[in-house]
């Protein structure tokens, strides 16, 4: 059964892209078959194997004592604001990623990273076949995350062909960043948060050979990696610092915005059509849930928080989706955990547009003009990750 779900999800998926395809006819199916093979052993290996379940077990732990020695910092600055026993939101899962920067901002600076990525990269290339730009940028995507990312090849993005250009922001916009990890296993299972990561690589560059496939000379697929500055160690901290607390305050404010006109919105709908706007969307997404393999029962309520997540962002979705989870199915909370880690939003495709313009005007222009397609990719590469998910649950 799980094999029929996966089987008729990733036909959906694939011929919504093969509609809006560039160029249907150098599309590299046997390139395709291979990370759609690397994507299930990987996730039958974490799921289904005791080294899997040690691996990604030991991740979450990781970042869980990530997140307790962030919490000393709080703890003292903010100590003292909550009654005993009482939770924010704020304290306890934005602020972590302040620590969460520095660390990132440490690696970098001692060359680590940087290594990491590059090696990754390669062998990145080597499995999917695509240009060694493109698969360093996917992996140095879910290491800096965005806009940050995009200063690396910032010398490149104005020679990038627009066709090059659709896969790099299709990739900025499917993974997710280090720094975001530890905050997303607050609201889910850690060891989908892990699953996710690795399978949201691979599903963006799926659909980039689907909607936009191309071929690429050797002498067009060049890396020039563009390096900061060396700092000063402290500075370097100091810097890291706030570049961690600018992404606390812009996603609290994201969040005070959103959740506030989510719940006008539903007052309205409820006043007018004594129907929340949520079970409305969910119905309109609740097809695409059940063929991701949800079961039907479960698909209204998994299709509302799916399009909550696209209309708002993943934070959002992920609270509402914690009040919930506790009454839907093992395999339900899984394809949707893992279809929630992504940054695929309407809020997302304007900083991605903006993050590239800011660079080159040319090439801002070119992402703004397929940004509803770019925006169709990210979703589909997300529900291509929970309908392989939902093959091993």
């Amino acid at each position: 059964m799980n094999l029929i779900f996966l089987l008729t999800g990733l036909l959906f998926v694939f011929g919504i892209a093969f509609l809006v395809s560039n160029n249907r006819k150098q599309i590299k199916y046997k390139r395709i078959l291979i990370m759609l093979a690397v994507q299930i052993f990987s996730v039958y290996f974490m799921m289904n194997t005791s080294i899997g379940l040690i691996a990604i077990t030991n991740v979450g732990v990781f970042f869980e004592k990530l997140m307790k020695i962030a919490n000393s910092g709080i703890e003292f600055v903010f100590g003292g604001m909550l009654n005993e026993g009482g939770f924010s939101f704020f304290l306890a899962v934005l602020l972590p990623l302040v620590f969460i920067s520095v660390l990132i901002g440490i690696l970098n600076y001692i060359k680590v990273l940087p290594f990491i990525i590059k090696y990754l990269g390669l062998i990145l290339s080597k499995i999917t076949g695509m240009g060694k730009l493109e698969s360093y940028f996917a992996i140095s995507t879910a290491a800096l995350g965005q806009p940050e990312v995009f200063l690396t090849i910032m010398k490149q993005i104005p020679l990038l062909s627009p066709k090059r250009l659709y896969t790099i922001c299709t990739s900025a916009m499917s993974a997710i960043s280090m720094a975001m990890v530890g905050s997303y296993m607050t609201m889910l299972e850690p060891k989908y948060v892990v699953t996710a990561v690795v399978l949201n690589i691979f599903s963006a560059l799926i659909i980039a050979n689907i909607i936009n496939p191309y071929d690429l000379d050797d002498d067009e697929d060049l890396i020039q990696i563009e390096e900061k500055e060396r700092l000063p160690f402290f500075q370097m901290v100091g810097e890291s610092v706030m570049d961690g607390f600018k992404i606390v305050i812009i996603v609290a404010a994201m969040l005070l915005g959103f959740i506030s006109l989510m719940e006008l919105i539903n007052v309205i709908f409820l006043g007018v059509f004594h129907v929340s706007f949520q079970t409305v969307i969910g119905y309109l997404f609740a097809p695409i849930a059940f063929l991701m393999g949800i079961p039907w029962a479960e698909a209204v309520q998994a299709g509302g928080i799916m399009a909550t997540k696209l209309i708002t962002n993943e934070f959002v979705a992920m609270l509402n989706f914690g009040d919930i989870s506790s009454h839907l199915s093992d395999k339900t909370v899984a394809i949707v955990s893992v279809y929630l880690v992504s940054f695929a939003n309407f809020g997302t495709v304007g900083i991605v547009a903006g993050s590239i313009k800011s660079i080159s005007e040319k090439q801002g222009n070119h992402v703004a003009k397929f940004s509803l397609k770019l925006l169709l990719g990210a979703t589909l590469a997300s529900v291509i990750s929970g309908t392989i998910m939902g093959l091993v649950i």
